[in-house]
């Protein structure tokens, strides 16, 4: 092989299926609690930011997508939307292959797409790219604690029932690790945080059916390729009731929201002290005496 050669980045989804899939939940009615949230949260992020994006870079956002919340905001002149969904006005474009020239933008936003890329750290070299210096990338995606209820349900059904395990839940990204994707992407000044939002379901199968709205039904390419046996699904409702229904009888899901951020490096903002460059001593700044090693 050639040393020069990447290797090849693991094809952990079926980009294809994932396509279909949100094909079929927008063609029926997207289902958008989570989308809604994470609007609203962008919104407000965006309220601290005191600047203007002349040209905003809107990647994979399901629905209508960011432009109504990017054009409130008073400081985006224009949005170019890119992904899959096919909608009117949306530059078709693959979010793992995006199409534009370097330094073409002010500012990139994307909701609850990238969970579902093969190539998440190529996908924000591709966004620093396509950034101006200075320029801001926003984006919210589900974690890695997202679903943990129906993962082990699962688990736990098909241990007993069929003698093994398959992949029926997707591995989001951990938060842990956004920040140093940020960093490897390029990005300056790298922020990632995120928050867990639980909701309530009269039984499993009313999540699954919003999981179906949202495209986010089963698109691993390991899945097994034989239909779920009905006894299994059964037991698993059961186990999911048994380890995660409140008083009232409700299951619980978790949705994981990890937002990340970072600017395109520029000359202006702020950097980092070199070591050993500091004028004055953290133990005087914190009033106590230092003990020297040795």
């Amino acid at each position: 092989m050639d040393r020069t050669t990447p290797l090849s980045t693991p094809q952990v989804f079926d980009r294809e299926l994932v396509r279909r899939r949100m094909a079929r939940a927008r063609q029926a009615g997207y289902v958008d609690f989570l989308l809604a949230r994470a609007l609203d949260d962008l919104g407000d992020r965006l309220a601290a930011v005191t600047r203007d994006f002349p040209h905003a870079l809107d990647i994979g956002t399901p629905g209508e997508g960011a432009a109504p919340v990017l054009a409130a905001t008073g400081r985006v002149a224009a949005v170019t939307r890119a992904g899959t969904a096919g909608a009117a006005g949306m530059v078709e474009a693959d979010e793992e292959r995006l199409p534009f020239a370097p330094e073409t933008f002010d500012l990139a936003v994307s909701l609850l797409s990238l969970q579902q890329v093969n190539d998440l750290p190529g996908v924000l070299i591709q966004i620093r790219r396509a950034l101006k210096p200075d320029g801001l990338f926003v984006g919210c995606l589900l974690g890695g604690q997202t679903l943990t209820e129906l993962r082990q349900a699962f688990a736990a059904a098909e241990a007993e029932r069929d003698g093994g395990i398959s992949p029926r839940v997707a591995p989001f990204a951990d938060v842990r690790d956004a920040g140093g994707l940020l960093q490897r992407a390029g990005f300056a000044l790298p922020v990632a945080d995120s928050e867990a939002v639980t909701v309530r379901y009269a039984s499993v199968f009313g999540l699954m059916a919003d999981l179906r709205g949202m495209g986010l039904t089963n698109a691993l390419t390991e899945r097994r390729k034989v239909p779920l046996r009905r006894g299994t699904l059964l037991r698993m409702a059961e186990i999911y009731a048994e380890r995660f229904s409140d008083p009232d009888g409700r299951v619980r899901a978790t949705f994981e929201m990890v937002w990340l951020s970072g600017w395109s490096p520029h000359e202006s903002q702020q950097k980092p002290l070199k070591p050993g460059s500091a004028k004055a001593r953290l133990a005087d700044a914190l009033g106590v005496t230092e003990i020297k090693g040795g």
